[in-house]
């Protein structure tokens, strides 16, 4: 590994590679605890299934333990943004669940995070008709701020592949944002509190990764950098507080949040989302983008 001027860490592909392997055990984590989830399970029984799947392959959890943190996932309900700790919380159908999840595999990173509205299995793909998610508990404006935050990762994650200056990451994150908000008729909330960051033989690394319009160009992009690109999006005002725990980061307002994430890596000839199973292959080609193949 080779530290820039800048801070930021660039690897060699073969360190992209291992990046790759702790990225995968992230998809199937997350794969496998969305699949668990229902109502009446606690946050705490998700947690007990990441940590399951994780040991199972081999690898190590990049949170436990992490300043602290004593969960396998960070499980964030409703008006919780982010860093939620797994516990005795019953999840209740319709609740819009959050789920980050960090893997290591050989000293090496992957760092991914999905959205879902509980009950409402299909909706992200449309598969279930309105009325049927109403039924099913699911407000349709939590499905829309789901896939909103999902869309907006992706519209980032596809402006690396011709982007500059780190900033067009913030830039195209949220014209997507406003781009929906149009659409459905909701003023959405970025939260700028938190961002995304660089990774990979550390969890968090430079350089910071905004998910909106920043005057700072930021680093030029360069072969090797790896990026956890992480909108955090609202249904309402933006600002947010640390619970009493000291970790639960909520909406002021009690609006409810979704947050979506992926690690990318940049390469020679192109990107690769080491945490999608496909790479990205499906997403990006929305976006005329095709992902490196490392597999």
């Amino acid at each position: 590994m080779v530290f820039g001027r800048d801070r930021v860490e660039y690897k060699t592909p073969d360190q992209v590679r291992l990046m790759r392997r702790a990225g995968l055990v992230v998809a199937d984590t997350l794969a496998a605890v969305r699949a668990a989830a229902r109502p009446g399970l606690t946050t705490a029984d998700l947690d007990a299934v990441a940590a399951r799947t994780i040991d199972d392959a081999g690898a190590a959890p990049s949170f436990l333990g992490y300043h602290g943190f004593t969960g396998v996932i960070c499980t964030s309900v409703n008006d919780e943004v982010i860093h939620g700790i797994p516990g005795s919380r019953v999840l209740a159908a319709g609740d819009l669940v959050s789920i980050d999840c960090g893997a290591i595999v050989e000293g090496w990173h992957g760092d991914s995070a999905i959205s879902f509205v509980l009950g409402a299995e299909g909706a992200l793909d449309h598969k279930l008709p309105d009325d049927d998610l109403v039924a099913a508990g699911a407000d349709l404006a939590d499905i829309a701020l789901v896939r909103t935050t999902e869309a907006a990762m992706w519209a980032g994650i596809a402006a690396l592949a011709s982007a500059k200056r780190l900033n067009a990451v913030g830039e195209a994150v949220e014209a997507a944002v406003e781009m929906a908000g149009e659409f459905n008729g909701v003023e959405y909330g970025i939260v700028e509190d938190y961002v995304g960051h660089g990774i990979g033989s550390a969890m968090h690394q430079p350089p910071d990764v905004h998910n909106y319009k920043t005057s700072a160009s930021g680093p030029r992009m360069r072969p090797g950098m790896c990026l956890a690109i992480e909108p955090m999006i609202v249904r309402g005002g933006a600002e947010t507080r640390v619970l009493e725990d000291d970790w639960t980061v909520v909406t002021v307002d009690g609006a409810r949040a979704a947050h979506w994430e992926h690690s990318t890596a940049v390469l020679e000839d192109g990107i690769v989302v080491l945490t999608a199973v496909d790479g990205g292959a499906e997403r990006l080609g929305v976006f005329g983008v095709e992902p490196v193949a490392l597999d």
